[in-house]
């Protein structure tokens, strides 16, 4: 095996590198280009034969990492949920593939990719004011990540440069919720809203948005007193489609007195509602609809709250934190992380411990509390030996 260089102009060098055809045994030349220094070039030669002698050469090829991000982003949309996809391909058409696209990919180096999340912090944004989140760079690293790693398999490259890169860090904001006085203001003015129902369900039972939108009467036991999480509705671009919930599998929800009690007379209302309309309530009906009776979608739900929350006088939150508010509340009263856990549906106990941390250490000086009282109460009976 053996390869040389050979400057073209200033600062621009060709590799020529000798290889045998395994085939037909007949050698054959390859040339790569190298831009800086006649040292840079000798080094780069000698990690080319290497690549070669240790089977782990791909030939260079013109793919250029936009043709890459492109045949990647259509290879994992069998593998995730069209929202997800629907993220992925804007992150990787609006952030990626401007900042990359160009560069071919056998020629991408970590120190190219380092600086373009350094640039992204600070003036990535597509209006010219300001820089990314760490959390979306985060998320282009990921994903370039993963193509990059695709690329290998694919066997269009030797190496996946990215992972010699480290993201962003990402300081986890404060959570905004309610606290329980803030939760009866906030039912009391929703009394005669058409928000109440689908509120009480996030902020009482800890239902994500696209779970409460997708729930019917054929999923409320009142007798029991229980709801079904089998369903969410998720909305992209292309429409609206029902999924099963985000961790996979469905759950039962223990439902509170107070809000079983408001579902029957609800579920009464809204009969007669649907009725004067010519329309039959019947067990496929959902709890939240339009005043023609057809179903919410998950954006009005999400609208409609920020139209609420713009006029009131309690802090602004989104309406993901009403479950937020169900979880801290359950926590807050000593409940165990594992029941929170499985009424909020997380697939691990772990993500509820995360998530709710700041409530936690509350938790452990109440649970020593208890013991030191225990043990204190067991030492005071204990029989004292006579001396």
């Amino acid at each position: 095996m053996k390869g040389h260089i050979r400057e073209r102009s200033p600062g621009n060098w060709a590799i020529i590198l000798d290889i045998r055809d395994p085939e037909t045994g007949k050698r054959k030349r390859k040339w790569h280009s190298f831009k800086g220094t006649k040292r840079g070039a000798q080094k780069e030669c000698a990690r080319l034969i290497t690549e070669i002698q240790n089977g782990g050469y791909v030939e260079s090829n013109k793919i250029l990492m936009s043709d890459l991000l492109l045949r990647w982003i259509d290879h994992a949309k069998s593998q995730v949920t069209p929202k997800t996809h629907e993220r992925y391909t804007e992150v990787v058409k609006k952030n990626l593939i401007p900042a990359l696209g160009g560069v071919h990919l056998t020629k991408l180096r970590p120190a190219q990719i380092s600086a373009v999340y350094t640039k992204a912090l600070t003036s990535g944004r597509r209006d010219g004011k300001g820089g990314l989140a760490p959390a979306t760079v985060v998320l282009m690293h990921r994903l370039l990540k993963k193509a990059l790693k695709q690329a290998v398999r694919w066997e269009l490259t030797a190496r996946n440069p990215a992972e010699a890169v480290d993201p962003p860090v990402v300081e986890r904001k404060g959570m905004n919720t309610y606290d329980l006085d803030q939760t009866i203001v906030l039912l009391d003015n929703l009394e005669k809203s058409r928000l109440l129902i689908p509120v009480m369900i996030a902020v009482l039972c800890g239902l994500r948005r696209g779970e409460i939108v997708a729930l019917r009467w054929r999923h409320i036991d009142l007798a029991n007193g229980s709801l079904t999480v089998s369903e969410s509705i998720e909305q992209t671009k292309e429409g609206v489609r029902t999924k099963v919930p985000k961790s996979g599998k469905g759950r039962v929800v223990t439902l509170p007195a107070m809000l079983t009690a408001r579902l029957r007379l609800f579920r009464v209302q809204q009969a007669e509602e649907l009725l004067a309309i010519g329309v039959r309530q019947t067990e496929a009906t959902h709890l939240y609809t339009r005043e023609d009776g057809e179903p919410v979608q998950p954006r009005t739900l999400t609208q409609a709250w920020r139209t609420l929350a713009a006029s009131s006088d309690l802090p602004k939150i989104r309406l993901h934190d009403l479950r937020h508010a169900h979880a801290t509340h359950m926590l807050a009263k000593g409940v165990h992380p594992k029941v929170a856990s499985e009424r909020l549906g997380h697939s691990r106990v772990g993500i509820t411990m995360d998530l709710y941390s700041h409530v936690l250490p509350g938790m452990q000086e109440e649970a020593v509390a208890r013991v030191d009282e225990a043990l204190s109460l067991a030492l005071e009976k204990r029989p004292r030996s006579v001396g």
